[in-house]
């Protein structure tokens, strides 16, 4: 079995022409794998900050969901725990990809040289740039499977429709992984990260994980629903609830054309900061 095997997504066509061919060279892009096994192999002695980053959104349900629902009642003609339940789970996707594709890369750009070095064996900066993004993604699947558990030991989940929910976690993940990286490749100094922390917060507190767009006035709904966090909410609150209906279909197109814009722009960025 070859890499293009394990790795069948790096070898799409619309994936090599976005990323560019001098990016991948003449030898493809299966050799993204790579960096998801040397990442598995490094979190083996840190996996205390790898799982570390899980409890966040558990805490929040914990306290807001089923604390304060008990004061607040239902939410959307369900108990407040079960409304606040999938968005946290998207907010667990999107923290996973987020600090791994974000702070990881850059320690690794500017500090331990790490991808100067890929790049003298066969990898090339698509390789890289992908292969990380998708170890990224990874790290938002496991904290947002773990998430979905506790979901389900708490009786959250409505529908079988939530078995979509994971393969939407990967999509999420995939999403701010690739826009992370990105980000990332314009950083200057750590200082610079204040500006994504300033991009995170907002997301996470109006994407509507706590509570339904109905509250503001048309022109704020408007602005709240260009952010991505709210596609992936809007998916994972349908699928879990129940609710499932043809108009999710425009929630997942935006964030797929957002993950091919960001890989794409991750590729060209380290391109130039690293062969340049």
């Amino acid at each position: 079995m070859t890499s293009a095997d394990l790795y069948p997504f790096s070898q799409a066509p619309l994936t090599r022409l976005l990323l560019g061919r001098r990016a991948f060279g003449s030898m493809g892009g299966g050799k993204a794998g790579v960096l998801i096994e040397r990442n598995v192999m490094v979190y083996r002695r840190v996996w205390v900050a790898m799982v570390s980053g899980f409890f966040e959104p558990v805490f929040y349900l914990l306290s807001i969901g089923v604390g304060l629902g008990k004061l607040t009642g239902a939410v959307d003609g369900v108990p407040y725990a079960h409304y606040v339940a999938p968005g946290l789970l998207a907010v667990s996707a999107m923290n996973g990809a987020v600090f791994d594709a974000t702070f990881n890369v850059f320690f690794k750009i500017k500090y331990a040289k790490i991808y100067d070095a890929m790049l003298a064996t066969p990898l090339r900066v698509g390789d890289i740039a992908l292969g990380d993004i998708m170890w990224a993604q990874l790290r938002g699947l496991m904290y947002s499977a773990a998430f979905l558990v506790i979901m389900l030991a708490m009786g959250l989940v409505h529908s079988w429709w939530a078995l979509l929910a994971l393969p939407v976690t990967v999509l999420i993940g995939f999403a701010f992984g690739a826009v992370g990286m990105a980000a990332t490749s314009f950083m200057r100094s750590w200082q610079d990260f204040d500006m994504i922390t300033l991009a995170l917060m907002p997301m996470f507190l109006f994407s509507g994980a706590f509570y339904p767009l109905s509250v503001y006035n048309p022109q704020i709904r408007v602005l709240i629903e260009a952010l991505p966090l709210f596609h992936g909410i809007d998916l994972l609150r349908a699928l879990t609830l129940g609710r499932v209906h043809i108009g999710l279909l425009w929630d997942v197109l935006y964030l797929a054309v957002m993950a091919l814009i960001g890989a794409a722009v991750a590729a060209r960025r380290l391109e130039k900061l690293l062969l340049t």
